[in-house]
Order: C-alpha cells, then sequence, then structure tokens
C-alpha cells in the first residue's frame, strides 16, 4: 500500500469515524462502511473494528496514553473506553463550537471551556467569558450553539493579581541518593522559585527532560540557557541543568539534564505516585463524565484536590495572546506562587496502587471576582504542539 494511497484511506475512515450519527449500531455502521466501499481488513487494520466491538449505541475512545512496561517511558499504548454515542457526539459538537469561538475572536471574547456532562444525561457544554464590552456578542454566540448548551458570563475587569492562599516553607527534596530528582519539590531560577514537574519525554530523541514552569524565569526575554537548581534538604543544592527550549504560550521550560541528576516519573507524595502515562482530550471528558477529581502537588500549598471545571479551554485573560488547550479545575487557593510546573493528575485505574496519569501542567489561578480554578495546559496539548509526553 503506497505512502499516498494509504493516507488518503486514513483520511476516509477518520472522516468517517467522525461522521458517527448518535445512535448508530454496529449493523448501520457496517452498511456505511460497506457502501463507503470500503475493505473491512483494511479498515480493522487501522482500527475501525473498534466500532464494531462496542456495545449497542456505544463507542469507543481513546482515553489515555500508558506505558505498558513501567519502566520504559516509550512504551506507551493507547487506552479505550466504550462511551455513549450521543454523549460523544454532545462533547464532540462542543469542542467544535469552542474551537470556532477562538477563532473567529469576536469582540469581547475572553476565553471559553468545553463542561462534558455526565453519561445519563448526554450533554455538553461551553462555557463562555465575556468582557462588558462584548455583551451584544452574546446571541452571536447563541446562533451558533447548534443544541450545545452556551453559558455566557460577563467577566468585570481583570486588574493586579490578589494574594495568595498564605505563604508557606517549600517543600524541599530530601533525598536525591538514588541519583533521581523527584517533582513535587520546589526549584529554583536566577530570579524566582517554581515546582519541578515529572520527567517529560521526547520520543524522537529518547530524551529525558527536567520542566517547570516558563514564567518562573521572570525579568528574562529568553530564558534560553539559564540554570535550574534543586534545593536539598541538610545539602548543597544541586544543579539540575539549563534551558534548552521556552515555549511562552504554553508556558513551559524544558530543562536538559547535566548529569548530576536525571529527571523522575516519581511524584513526592507521601505514597510517591508514580507517573504511567497521560491522560488524552476525551479521556478528560471522561473524568468529567464519571465526576471524577484531579490532584496536584504544589511546591508551597502541598497535596490539594479539586474537580474539573473544564477542559479544552481557551484563556485570552492575561496576555496579549490565548493560551489554548487548557485545564480549569479545584478552586484558586489550591495554587499560589511557587505552586506553577506542577503537574495536576488522576490515579491510573488500571494500574498499582500508586500509579497515576497526568491530566496537565499547573500554570496559573484565577484572581479575578466570579471565577475559581487553577489553570494549565493539558498534557494532550502539549504532545500534539511539540511531541513531548509523560
Amino acid at each position: 500500500m503506497s505512502g499516498d494511497y494509504s493516507a488518503r484511506l486514513v483520511q476516509r475512515l477518520t472522516n468517517l469515524r467522525d461522521g458517527l450519527e448518535p445512535g448508530m449500531d454496529r449493523r448501520e455502521f457496517l452498511r456505511t462502511v460497506v457502501s463507503g466501499g470500503y475493505v473491512l481488513g483494511v479498515a480493522s487494520y487501522l482500527g475501525v473494528e473498534d466500532f464494531l466491538s462496542a456495545d449497542e449505541g456505544e463507542v469507543p475512545i481513546v482515553t489515555a496514553l500508558v506505558r505498558s512496561d513501567p519502566d520504559d517511558p516509550f512504551s506507551l499504548e493507547e487506552r479505550t473506553r466504550d462511551v455513549p454515542a450521543e454523549w460523544y457526539a454532545a462533547v464532540t459538537k462542543a469542542l467544535e463550537i469552542n474551537e470556532y469561538l477562538a477563532t473567529v475572536g469576536m469582540t469581547g471574547y475572553l476565553g471559553s471551556a468545553v463542561v462534558p456532562g455526565s453519561y445519563s444525561s448526554q450533554t455538553a457544554s461551553v462555557s463562555v467569558g465575556i468582557s462588558s464590552e462584548g455583551r451584544s456578542t452574546r446571541e452571536m454566540i447563541e446562533e451558533i450553539a447548534d443544541g450545545i448548551s452556551i453559558n455566557a458570563e460577563t467577566i468585570v475587569e481583570v486588574e493586579e493579581m490578589e494574594d495568595g492562599p498564605p505563604s508557606t516553607q517549600p517543600r524541599v527534596a530530601t533525598n536525591v541518593d538514588s541519583g533521581v530528582a523527584p517533582s513535587g519539590v520546589v526549584c529554583e531560577t536566577p530570579s524566582s522559585m517554581a515546582t519541578l514537574a515529572p520527567a517529560l519525554y521526547d520520543p524522537n530523541t529518547e530524551q529525558s527532560y527536567f520542566v517547570t514552569a516558563e514564567h518562573a524565569f521572570e525579568g528574562v526575554s529568553d530564558p534560553v540557557g539559564e540554570p535550574l537548581v534543586l534545593p536539598i534538604d541538610s545539602a548543597e543544592p544541586a544543579q539540575l541543568g539549563a534551558v534548552e527550549y521556552a515555549y511562552p504560550v504554553e508556558d513551559v521550560a524544558v530543562v536538559t539534564p547535566n548529569g548530576d541528576l536525571e529527571p523522575s516519573s516519581t511524584i513526592d507524595t507521601p505514597s510517591s505516585a508514580r507517573v504511567r502515562g497521560q491522560y488524552t482530550r476525551l479521556g478528560l471528558a471522561d473524568l468529567v463524565a464519571r465526576d471524577e477529581y484531579l490532584e496536584k502537588v504544589g511546591a508551597l500549598t502541598g497535596h490539594t484536590t479539586g474537580r474539573i471545571q473544564g477542559i479544552d479551554a481557551v484563556t485570552c485573560f492575561t496576555d496579549t495572546f490565548c493560551r489554548r488547550g487548557q485545564i480549569r479545575w479545584g478552586g484558586e487557593m489550591d495554587l499560589t506562587d511557587g505552586d506553577s510546573g506542577s503537574v495536576s493528575f488522576h490515579e491510573d485505574p488500571q494500574g498499582a496502587a500508586d500509579d497515576v496519569l497526568v491530566a496537565g501542567f499547573n500554570n496559573a489561578r484565577t484572581w479575578w471576582p466570579g471565577q475559581s480554578y487553577v489553570w494549565g495546559i493539558g498534557a494532550y496539548k502539549l504532545t500534539e504542539t511539540h511531541g513531548y509526553h509523560f
């Protein structure tokens, strides 16, 4: 099979998958495949047989990328789950509307997020933030809703950041005798401090990196080359390495290890959580549908949990550009200065007792009246945009 033909066939099957009608059963799907001229053997090779294995009225979605070998970060496999077809159709449409709103950039548009409903409700909605000057856009937004509930809220002027939770002593790494640096502890830049995230991996080079928030390197226009330091309890600080890649829109700084310590997939919690992979966009939607919570371990506020408030969010509140692929979860008291760079995560339901899957980074919190959540880029978006994974 030539590359061009294979690519065209993949696109046709993708279009077929995207065109799934709510309530379509396996017989109807099979008829559509055959009438469309598809060879079932090829369709099976490309994964379309997942539809045929699902129960009536359900479709499979990829919920996570998970390591088949816990010790091999490059052994990622897709994990799937069957979900109601009507719920899938509602969430997919809400994601499309959310993307349209972000692309058009209506007057006063400050951001939006998709809020999947429960499986029993088989619904989804889009939460939209509008400035006072954009009130006239409400009717325009509702016109494109196409059956999806739109919750538009006027947001008052975003002013200076208010104080966060009371200051506490940062969580410092206590044991690096193994030669690895745990995540969930404080790390220091030349101008600030942040939280060290779990190891980030580049599948193309099979390189592992330290990673934290890009905005922690304040005062410099480009932090590439800037050092990152790990304070250690009762010992001299360790030089982790220097920033090799900086992504201000995603608010991520990627640091190449200098050889003294290696990045770890372990989060410094009482149970020493081990990262086994990460959630996809629809995997986060699945968590919302089942009313599951996310967790985080920050260098200042420690361990907190909170409900997911929105996925695939667009945030245009604080900069001249918009940040896409964001997660909104928890409340504003779940994050303070020094917690940026931590990750939100959820236990791996099919893993060992201490295994977790990463949802995304924590970069900031709301400080304006009327809203309360932590926000940061989803792990899936970082993978889509730059190829990295946890």
